[in-house]
C-alpha cells in the first residue's frame, strides 16, 4: 500500500494507542495523536515563532521557510513513533486488548525502554531513509532524532552503530511487523505535512529550537480536553482526521494564549502615563538607535545611569524599537530578586494596557509568584492524573521536586490565558517578567531547557540590575549571553553601578555568540560613558555610543548633590531586648541620627547587613518607639511569605510618587529594598557595604526630589533642600579604630570589597558627591578590573588575594554545571550531559532553599496555622486551591544546612507528599506557651518569633 491508500478509512492499522484515560478507559489512536502534534506544531510556526525564530531554524536547515514548517510539523507528529514498541502498547491491559493480532504474534523479545529513547533510536533508521544524511553526531539524521528523543526534556545520547542500529531495533523494539507499521506511519505523516525533502544539516540552534517547540505542541496535543472527545466521534482515516486536526489545532493555540500581537504605536506619554516627555538619554535612544538597528540588525545595548533616572522606560523604548526592526516580538524582563520582579511586573503591565490591546497576557514567572496579586489560583492545583502515555511514564509537565522551584504565570490584560497559567509554560507568554536564574536554567543540564531557549529567543530580552550578579551567577549569565548571540536575540542591560570591566566581558560573550573571534574583540572598547548607552551590533560588532552632546545635557539634567558621611561606631549584639546600649555602640548611634524622625517626622530607613542585626535593631528601636506600632516597620527574607509580600506591596504604594506618604515611618530591613524598587525616604541610614550597594541605596534617598520641587509639604520640616539628603554609613571598627566586620557580613560580601569601601568613606566625607557625574569613578575604584586600592596596604593585599582566590572557586562551580556554548556541541547530549533538576540546579552559589513552615501545636497536639489555634493544618487526600495557598503564603525560604537532620515531628503531613509544591515543607512547631523554645537542626537552632520572623542561632564548635 502507499501513503494515499494508507491515509483513506481502513487503510492502516490504527490500533496502536497513544493516549489513555483511566477514568473512562478510553484509548486513543497513536497515529492521531500524531498527527494532533504535528498539525499544532504547524500552527506555532504561525503564531508563536517570530520572523527570527523561523530564520534561525530555516538557515539552521538550509530550507526555504515553507518548507521549514513542514519540516518542524514532520519532527513534531513524530515524537511518539517510539510508542510505537511491544513494551509501550502492552504496558497497559485495557489498551493492550485493541492491538492487532498480528502485532501481538509478533512480539518475541519486549526490552523495557522508554518511549522517549525508543522514538530516537526508530526513527535514525527512518530519517535516513527519507534522505537524511547519517554519518556523525552532527549529521541531520542523528540531529533530529535526538530532537525527538529530546522531547521529554533532555536530549539523550545516540549509539548509532549499537543500540540505534536498525538490527538492534528489530531485535529489541518489535519484529518485521512493527518496524513495516513504523515505516509506513512515517511516511504517511511525511506526505501529510508536505515535506518536499530532506534536511542536509541541522544547526544546534535550529535543533533546539524545534525541539523546543515539539515539546509545546506535545503538551497542546496531549491535553485531556483536546483528545478525548475526539477518541469518541465516528471512526475515520488519517487523511479525513488530519483536516480536523489542522481546525482542532487553530483552535487550541489561540485558546492557549500563545499567539503573538504588536502592540500599536502610541504617543510616549501615553505609553509611560507618568512622564510627559522623555529624558534626554531616552531621547537620544529614540533618536539615534532606529536606524542604526534598520541598517545593522540586532545586538546587544547596554544602558548605564542613576538609580531613578528612568532606566526601564529606555529598556522599554529600546525593546520597541528591537522589535519592530529585528523580528522579534514581546519582550523578556529579568531581575535579580524577586521583590524587584514583583515591582517590575506592575511597570511592564502597565506598559502593555496602555496601548490598549485585545489580549496580551503579562506573566510574573519566579518561585514565589504565586504571593502576588498576579498569581493565579489554577496554578496550585494538583495535576489531573487520570491520563497515562503508558507504564511508569509520567507526563511532559515537570513534576515532583522540580515543581517546586518552577515557575507559575500570572494574569494580564483581560486575565491570563488557562494554558499559560502552569509551571515553565509562563515563560512562553509575549510578555514576561522573571527573575534571572529562570532564564539561566536554559545554559544548565535541567530538563525543558530547550523550551525555556524557545521561551526567550523570539522576545528582546531586558536584564535589569546586571552588576547584581556574584561571580557564579555572572559566569552563567555570558553563557546565557552567548547563546542569546547566536540566536540573534537583541538583548537590553540596565544598570546604575555597573564597571566596565564587567560590561565588556558580558557585551564580549554575546557577540563571540554571534560568531566573532575573540581576536576581533579584543582590540575593541564597549563600554559606555556614564552615563549613557551603546550599542553593539551582531553583524558587524561595531559599538555605537550615545551622542556626546546629548550626553551633557542629560548629565546636567540629572544632576544632585548627596553626601555619605561615615560614623565608627562598635559592633555589638543586643542579646537581653532590655540591655542597656552604651554610647558609641552602633545601637545607639542609629537612635541618635534617627532622632529628627523619631522625634518628629518623616520617613527614614535602616538598612541592615544581615538579619540579625535587623532583628536586634527593630527590637532596640521598638523598645524606645512611642508611636503608633504600623510607623516601625520591619522587613527581611526570614519573615512568612505572604506577610513579606503585604509589607513590600505597602511601601511601593506609600513611599512612590503618588502614595499617601505617612507623617513619619521607620523602615528596619536588609538589601531587600536596594534594586528596582521605586520608592523614596527622607533619611537612610546603612550598615557598611560596598559603594556599588552605597549608591544603589542612595538611588532611595530623596528620589524623587525633582519631582516634588514645588512640593514642600511632602518633605518634613528639617529637610535641608540645599544641602542635599545624607546617607550615614556605620563604620565597625575596633579598639584601634581599625575596620572590624562583624561574624557573617563577609557572607553577605567580599570583605576585601567592604574594606576598600571603609578605606574610602573618610575622602567621601569631605565634600559632597554630584550624581551622576562621580558614579563611574567610585565604582571602578573598588569593583573595576584594575582597583587602585589593591596595593595600598598588606592587609588588603591579603583580602584581595583570597578574594580573588574564592572568585575563581565560585567560577569554577558554577562552570561545572554549565552546558557548552553553541558552536561546541557536537551531540545534542552534551547540553545534558549531567542530569539536574530545576531544584538541584544552582543559579546562586549556596542558593538551594528549602521551605519552612512555622505553626503552632494545641494543647490537644494538632498542628495550626495560628497561635490560637483556629486553624489546623489542612490535612486531606485532595487538597483545594485554597488549603495550598494558604500554606505556601506561611512558609519562608531558609538555606537547607539549617534544616539538616530533621525529627519526625518536622515532617509534614502526609497528604502533602501528593503535592509537588507541598512536598519538601519542613515543619517548625511552636508550643505557644514556651514562644521561646528552640528547635535543633545539627549545629542550628531555630525559633520562630510572631515579630522578628525566624530567629537562628549557630553553635560555634
Amino acid at each position: 500500500m502507499g501513503v494515499a491508500e494508507d491515509g483513506r478509512f481502513g487503510g492502516i492499522d490504527l490500533s496502536p494507542w497513544g493516549k489513555f484515560d483511566v477514568a473512562t478507559l478510553t484509548a486513543y489512536p497513536l497515529l492521531f495523536h500524531m498527527i494532533d502534534a504535528g498539525a499544532v506544531a504547524a500552527e506555532l510556526w504561525e503564531c508563536l515563532l517570530t520572523t527570527s525564530q523561523r530564520t534561525v531554524i530555516s538557515v539552521g536547515v538550509g530550507l526555504r521557510d515553507v518548507e521549514a514548517r513542514s519540516l518542524v510539523a514532520f519532527l513534531a507528529a513524530q515524537h511518539d513513533i517510539g510508542k510505537l514498541i511491544p513494551h509501550f502498547q502492552c504496558g497497559e491491559s485495557s489498551a493492550r486488548l485493541r492491538l492487532a493480532d498480528d502485532l501481538l504474534a509478533d512480539i518475541d523479545l519486549m526490552v523495557p525502554v522508554g518511549h522517549g529513547r525508543a522514538s530516537m533510536h526508530t526513527a535514525l533508521g527512518l530519517f535516513a531513509e527519507l534522505g537524511f544524511p547519517l554519518a556523525g553526531n552532527d549529521s541531520s539524521a542523528v540531529r533530529a532524532a535526538q530532537c525527538l528523543g529530546g522531547h521529554h526534556g533532555r536530549f539523550l545520547q545516540i549509539d548509532v552503530d549499537q543500540a540505534a542500529s536498525a538490527r538492534c531495533v528489530e531485535a529489541t523494539l518489535g519484529g518485521p511487523l512493527w518496524q513495516d507499521l513504523r515505516r509506513r506511519y512515517t511516511r504517511l505523516l511525511w506526505h501529510l505535512f508536505g515535506v518536499e525533502k530532506a534536511p542536509q544539516c541541522m544547526s544546534v540552534e535550529a535543533t533546539v529550537l524545534i525541539t523546543g517547540l515539539c515539546m509545546v505542541a506535545d503538551r497542546l496535543a496531549s491535553q485531556r480536553r483536546f483528545w478525548l472527545p475526539n477518541a469518541h466521534v465516528p471512526a475515520f482515516g488519517a487523511h479525513e482526521h488530519y483536516a480536523h486536526a489542522r481546525s482542532q489545532a487553530r483552535e487550541e493555540v489561540e485558546r492557549s494564549g500563545l499567539g503573538r500581537i504588536v502592540l500599536d504605536r502610541v504617543p510616549f506619554p501615553v505609553a509611560h502615563p507618568r512622564l510627559t516627555a522623555p529624558n534626554p538619554l531616552q531621547a537620544s535612544v529614540l533618536q539615534q538607535l532606529p536606524a542604526i538597528v534598520k541598517g545593522r540588525g540586532g545586538g546587544i545595548a547596554v544602558v548605564t545611569d542613576a538609580t531613578g533616572a528612568g532606566k526601564s522606560v529606555t529598556g522599554l523604548e529600546m525593546a520597541r524599537i528591537f522589535n519592530e526592526h529585528c523580528g522579534t516580538q514581546g519582550l523578556l524582563w529579568l531581575l535579580p530578586t524577586t521583590a524587584a520582579a514583583d515591582a517590575a511586573y506592575e511597570l511592564l503591565d502597565r506598559y502593555v494596557r496602555a496601548h490598549r490591546p485585545d489580549r496580551a497576557p503579562v506573566t510574573l514567572v519566579h518561585s514565589h509568584s504565586w504571593l502576588t496579586e498576579a498569581y493565579s489560583d489554577q496554578a496550585l492545583a494538583s495535576q489531573d492524573g487520570s491520563t497515562l502515555d503508558g507504564p511508569r511514564e509520567q507526563f511532559d509537565d515537570p513534576t515532583g521536586h522540580q515543581a517546586a522551584v518552577e515557575e507559575e504565570q500570572g494574569p494580564g490584560i483581560a486575565g491570563p490565558d488557562p494554558w499559560l497559567r502552569g509551571w515553565n509554560n509562563a515563560l512562553l507568554a509575549q510578555y514576561t517578567v522573571a527573575t534571572v536564574d529562570q532564564a539561566q536554567m536554559a545554559v544548565l543540564p535541567v530538563r525543558y531547557s530547550a523550551l525555556r531557549m524557545l521561551a526567550m529567543s523570539g522576545k528582546t530580552v531586558v536584564i535589569d540590575e546586571a552588576h547584581a550578579l556574584s561571580p557564579f551567577s555572572q559566569l552563567q549569565l555570558c553563557r546565557l549571553l552567548n547563546w542569546l548571540g547566536s540566536l540573534r536575540c537583541p538583548v537590553v542591560l540596565l544598570s546604575a553601578t555597573l564597571p566596565a570591566s564587567t560590561t565588556t566581558e558580558l557585551v564580549r560573550a554575546y557577540l563571540s555568540g554571534a560568531g566573532h573571534s575573540s581576536r576581533t574583540l579584543t582590540t575593541r572598547s564597549f563600554a559606555p560613558h556614564y552615563p549613557g548607552w551603546l550599542f553593539a551590533d551582531a553583524e558587524t560588532a561595531t559599538p555605537h555610543r550615545m551622542d556626546e552632546i546629548a550626553r551633557a545635557e542629560h548629565v546636567a539634567a540629572q544632576r544632585r548633590a548627596v553626601r555619605i558621611k561615615a560614623l565608627s561606631v562598635t559592633f555589638r549584639r543586643l542579646g537581653d531586648p532590655s540591655r542597656h546600649v552604651d554610647e558609641g555602640e552602633r545601637l545607639a548611634t542609629i537612635r541618635k541620627v534617627l532622632a529628627p524622625v523619631l522625634d518628629g517626622e518623616g520617613c527614614a530607613s535602616v538598612v541592615c547587613a544581615t538579619v540579625a542585626d535587623a532583628q536586634d535593631t527593630y527590637q532596640y528601636l521598638h523598645r524606645l518607639w512611642t508611636g503608633p506600632s504600623q510607623e516601625l516597620v520591619l522587613l527581611h527574607a526570614r519573615a512568612p511569605a505572604h506577610r513579606r509580600e503585604q509589607t513590600l506591596r505597602r511601601l511601593r504604594h506609600q513611599l512612590g510618587t503618588s502614595g499617601p506618604r505617612p507623617q513619619r515611618l521607620v523602615v528596619v530591613t536588609t538589601s531587600l529594598l536596594d534594586m528596582s524598587l521605586d520608592i523614596d525616604v527622607d533619611l537612610m541610614i546603612s550598615d557598611l557595604a560596598s559603594v556599588a550597594r552605597l549608591l544603589q541605596r542612595l538611588g532611595r534617598l530623596g528620589r524623587f526630589a525633582h519631582l516634588w520641587a514645588d512640593d514642600v509639604e511632602r518633605r518634613p520640616t528639617w529637610w535641608n533642600t540645599e544641602q542635599g539628603p545624607c546617607l550615614t554609613v556605620l563604620h565597625p571598627v575596633n579598639t584601634r579604630g581599625d575596620t572590624a566586620l562583624p561574624p557573617g557580613w563577609a557572607k553577605v560580601e567580599p570583605a576585601a570589597v567592604l574594606h576598600a569601601t571603609a578605606q574610602m568613606l573618610p575622602s567621601l566625607k569631605q565634600q559632597p558627591l554630584t550624581l551622576p557625574n562621580d558614579v563611574q569613578d567610585l565604582v571602578e575604584q573598588v569593583h573595576g578590573a584594575g582597583s587602585a586600592f589593591a596595593a595600598e596596604t598588606a592587609q588588603l593585599q591579603q583580602l584581595l588575594t583570597g578574594h580573588h582566590a574564592r572568585t575563581s572557586q565560585e567560577q569554577h562551580w558554577s562552570a561545572v554545571h554549565l552546558v557548552p556554548p553553541p558552536r561546541r556541541v557536537s551531540s545534542l547530549a552534551d547540553v545534558h550531559r549531567q542530569h539536574l533538576t530545576a531544584a538541584q540546579a544552582a543559579t546562586r552559589l549556596g542558593t538551594l532553599p528549602r521551605h519552612l513552615l512555622p505553626c503552632y501545636r494545641t494543647e490537644s497536639g494538632t498542628l495550626t496555622m495560628d497561635a490560637a489555634g483556629e486553624h489546623p493544618l489542612p490535612d486531606q487526600p485532595h487538597l483545594s486551591t485554597r488549603h495550598v495557598r494558604s500554606i505556601l503564603e506561611h512558609t519562608l525560604p531558609v538555606p537547607a544546612a539549617w534544616v539538616v537532620r530533621c525529627g519526625p515531628h518536622h515532617q509534614p503531613p502526609a497528604s502533602w507528599k501528593q503535592h509537588a509544591l507541598l512536598t519538601d515543607i519542613i515543619l517548625l512547631p511552636t508550643d505557644p506557651a514556651h514562644p521561646n523554645e528552640r528547635h535543633r537542626f545539627g549545629q542550628y537552632s531555630l525559633r520562630f518569633d510572631d515579630e522578628l520572623g525566624l530567629v537562628h542561632h549557630r553553635d560555634q564548635r
